[in-house]
């Protein structure tokens, strides 16, 4: 797949809090690729930087030192109105919608043709088609503080679409949505990515919004990009102590110190956890194998999600009988299954 935001050593300083003291790096040598038609996700805690690096994409903020460069336009060289002319391909939804509360629903969505000078019947043309797009072609006179938080965000992406973009910037999108309208958002971000070939790059702190429509993600912490990967890989198989904390968030963790105590003395025998990494992967084959071998087991901790069409589990369980009879149960659990004592 064709690389379409490519970022090249990318850092943003800024001056000091305060004389004397310390420039702040917002973001720090930072090197990404996103694949055209994509979507990516940057994740990571308050004060990673990942907002800033979002606005140094689109050159809102301008980078430090670095390149970023979007199809085959350096966008960091360009300044005036050939920068003007790039962010207009450049659409970008915000946590707080932004929306323009003295205008309409529709007048929200016509402004950005508005400022690029679309004539007044392609406006019209085009803010009914996106509004039906979104879901909200009843809601054309509506203004916003008559809407729910999601309509609102609805609103913000049918105006972010308006210029009919190539890159569609995602910053907090959700985070100040309920649950259920999250998962509308999503979906709807999703019918973009889809349906109208728009490469998505999604900032957030929540690991379930990565988990529903990010094809790969990067974790950021203080500055850095510390890890990278397919949403399914960094899930299952985080390699850094940010991306464990993200994970846990999710899906249970392996139970350690006081827990791990807590289930040895309340659960006979020996604790084995297994882990499901592939789609062919099931906790019936590990239970019928323990099953068919005449082994008594509870499960004891976790459970089992769905990243993207894939299982991922990760469950542990006490097991009490023979040892050789164990044994021999747990080697024929099949393929996709580690199985690992709790020692």
């Amino acid at each position: 797949m064709a690389q379409h935001i490519v970022l090249d050593r990318v850092s943003k300083r800024f001056p000091p809090a305060k004389r004397g003291g310390e420039e702040i790096v917002a973001v720090d040598d930072v090197s990404l690729s996103i694949d055209r038609g994509e979507v990516f996700g940057i994740i990571g805690y308050s004060g990673a930087g990942k907002s800033t690096l979002v606005r140094l994409i689109n050159q809102l903020e301008p980078v430090s030192s670095g390149r970023i460069t979007i199809g085959d336009v350096p966008i960091t060289e360009l300044r005036g109105r050939r920068l003007r002319e790039q962010q207009t391909g450049i659409g970008m939804i915000f946590q707080r919608f932004n929306l323009l509360t003295s205008r309409t629903v529709a007048g929200n969505v016509a402004y950005p043709l508005e400022v690029v000078g679309v004539e007044r019947a392609e406006r019209k043309r085009r803010v009914a088609e996106l509004l039906e797009f979104v879901g909200l072609a009843g809601r054309a006179d509506a203004y916003p503080e008559q809407l729910s938080g999601g309509q609102q965000q609805r609103v913000g992406i049918a105006r972010a679409l308006a210029t009919n973009p190539q890159v569609l910037l995602a910053d907090e999108a959700t985070s100040a949505l309920d649950p259920e309208t999250t998962v509308e958002v999503l979906d709807l971000l999703a019918r973009v990515n889809r349906e109208l070939g728009v490469t998505i790059v999604v900032i957030t702190h929540e690991m379930e919004v990565i988990t529903r429509i990010a094809d790969r993600v990067a974790v950021m912490e203080a500055g850095r990009v510390v890890e990278v990967g397919t949403t399914y890989d960094v899930f299952t198989r985080p390699s850094t102590p940010v991306a464990k904390r993200f994970v846990q968030t999710v899906v249970r963790a392996l139970p350690q110190g006081d827990e791990l105590e807590q289930l040895r003395a309340k659960h006979e025998g020996r604790l084995f956890t297994i882990s499901f990494t592939d789609e062919g992967a099931s906790e019936a084959r590990v239970f019928s194998a323990l099953a068919k071998a005449g082994i008594d087991f509870n499960l004891v901790h976790g459970g089992v999600d769905d990243i993207q069409g894939r299982v991922y589990g990760l469950l542990t369980i006490a097991v009490r009988g023979d040892a050789d009879a164990i044994a021999w149960a747990l080697q024929r659990v099949g393929a996709g299954v580690r199985v690992e004592e709790q020692r």
